[in-house]
């Protein structure tokens, strides 16, 4: 949902420390102020993503996993990915200040909401692929996960297929339809 239009990246940094604003999650996209906001399928979704990598980096300690409260500057902008992974080799340590990451993520997992606009999406995409972060862009309704690599054609993978996490996650493998379990009535 947007907030307020077109203001400074500055002003933008100000807003979010209002004390109103303090307990919500924004993001800056555009030149927008937009908060960002989920639903129980892709938070689940997304949550599946996160086990996922942190049982692979317990094993393989290369770098940090992010969940969807941790922020990143990408290309002048402001980004919540749901997932995301910077390695130990782009930055030792994170810090414990509040504010978005200073270094864009090496691997951003965006899980699409309805509240989530085209418009923002390609922009997003566009940035973090400007900055070099490969983008897991993953749409819930039709169970697909679009892969962007920097300089690369996007790729659809799809219920039947496996994730790999190429260079960055090496031999991380993720069945698509491990992230997305089988509906259950009661």
């Amino acid at each position: 949902m947007v907030i307020q239009t077109r203001m400074s990246v500055e002003m933008f940094d100000e807003f979010i420390r209002q004390p109103e604003n303090i307990d919500r999650e924004f993001e800056y996209i555009g030149g927008e102020v937009v908060e960002v906001v989920s639903n129980p399928k892709s938070s689940k979704t997304a949550g599946l993503i996160l086990i996922a990598f942190g049982i692979y980096l317990r094993e393989n300690d290369i770098g940090h996993v992010t969940g969807a409260d941790g922020g990143y500057q990408v290309s002048g902008e402001r980004y919540i990915p749901d997932v995301a992974f910077i390695s130990y080799a782009r930055q030792p340590e994170l810090s414990y200040t509040d504010g978005y990451n200073p270094n864009p993520p090496d691997l951003a997992v965006e899980v699409i909401s309805p509240g989530n606009t085209d418009d923002e999406i390609t922009l997003k995409v566009t940035n973090y692929l400007l900055a070099g972060t490969v983008v897991w862009l993953v749409r819930v309704k039709t169970q697909t996960v679009q892969v962007y690599l920097p300089g690369q054609r996007p790729q659809v993978v799809d219920i039947d297929g496996v994730l790999d996490g190429g260079t960055i996650l090496p031999g991380f493998r993720l069945p698509v339809k491990d992230i997305f379990p089988l509906s259950r009535t009661a």
